[in-house]
């Protein structure tokens, strides 16, 4: 037998992995399948609605996939560790900004905030940077430019930066009477991919396409960034659909429309389970305004959702103390609910 013909084995993701990578896939397709077999003609219309919508956002959705590639092609996420020195609320504003505009992926905040807290980093801007990065970064706001309108995008941007400082300043003003001296859970370290870039931050190449590494990194963060959106907005349009079929606009009008404050704290305590994905959300909003949710409870429930999310908050509980965590949740309810008021009331003006 020659060499060639006996090849060690590729490696293969396991089946629960893989399962779990292809299961957002997995819905959409169970979903026209059932519509389908349920009411053929129903399914048409879904599919039709979410590839129209798709359409309808393939601008911002290209351009918010060419800043991601961008900013892992020329390493500019690294800046994020610069705004870290200085004097402590210098260090709050500096976080909240970066929090609120930087295009760091999920994957590497929840090792940044361990990297950060382990160098010494006050816990005061960390948390100013915590509570703002899950709302907003640049792609974000032109996708919720694109489905919610540009004023929309500009009040989920304050809200972000602006709960981020709330935050910080809070945290700062608790710090001195020496609260949360040790917030890292034992054994929490840095580490990860955004742990690495705060330990060692290297500079920026702005000039990416010339290095044949650097082009390949573009061209698979911009390949991996377009199949994670693509699937969640599928699979939110798709539900979009669904609601716009079943949903009686009368009943939202009912739950979440008017001027009062009660549709605003419903939007801001149902934001927390309901929440699915920072982008899918954005459709979902879109389709419960269009029946008659007040705008304030629209961003109250992304406020709320994308900072106290299931899988974010489980991720904060792994990383930090039970009262660093409980006054986590407790600022980004907070902070939601103050959003969707203020900007309910400037709606009216």
């Amino acid at each position: 037998m020659s060499e060639t013909a006996v090849q060690p084995p590729r490696p293969r993701l396991p089946l629960r992995q893989s399962a779990r990578k292809q299961g957002v896939w997995l819905a959409s397709a169970a979903i026209l399948l059932g519509l389908a077999l349920i009411d053929p003609a129903l399914a048409r219309g879904s599919a039709a609605f979410a590839a129209d919508a798709l359409l309808h956002t393939a601008p911002f959705l290209l351009l918010s996939i060419a800043i991601a590639a961008w900013a892992e092609a020329t390493g500019a996420d690294n800046l994020i560790a610069r705004a870290f020195t200085g004097a402590p609320l210098l260090m709050v504003a500096l976080g909240a900004l970066a929090g609120g505009l930087s295009p760091f992926c999920s994957c590497g905040v929840i090792p940044l905030i361990a990297a950060l807290l382990a160098m010494g980093v006050p816990l005061s801007a960390v948390m100013a940077f915590w509570l703002a990065s899950p709302i907003m970064d640049p792609s974000m706001f032109l996708l919720t430019a694109g489905v919610l309108g540009l004023p929309f995008a500009l009040a989920k941007t304050a809200a972000a930066v602006g709960l981020g400082l709330a935050g910080g300043l809070v945290v700062h003003l608790l710090a001195r009477g020496g609260a949360f001296a040790a917030p890292l859970r034992e054994g929490v370290g840095n580490g990860g991919c955004g742990g690495s870039k705060m330990r060692t931050p290297r500079p920026v190449v702005w000039r990416f396409w010339t290095d044949p590494e650097r082009r390949a990194k573009f061209a698979r963060s911009a390949r991996n960034t377009t199949l994670f959106l693509l699937k969640w907005l599928l699979l939110a349009f798709l539900i979009e659909s669904l609601m716009l079929a079943f949903i009686p606009a009368e009943t939202v009008t009912s739950v979440l429309g008017g001027t009062g404050i009660a549709p605003i704290a419903v939007a801001t305590l149902v934001g927390v389970p309901a929440y699915l994905n920072g982008y899918a959300a954005l459709p979902l909003v879109a389709g419960l305004i269009g029946q008659g949710m007040a705008p304030g409870a629209g961003l109250a429930f992304l406020v709320a959702g994308g900072v106290t999310s299931i899988p974010a908050a489980m991720a904060v509980w792994a990383l930090a103390r039970p009262p660093v965590f409980g006054l986590y949740i407790a600022l980004s309810l907070a902070g939601a609910f103050l959003s969707g008021l203020l900007f309910q009331l400037w709606t009216l003006l």
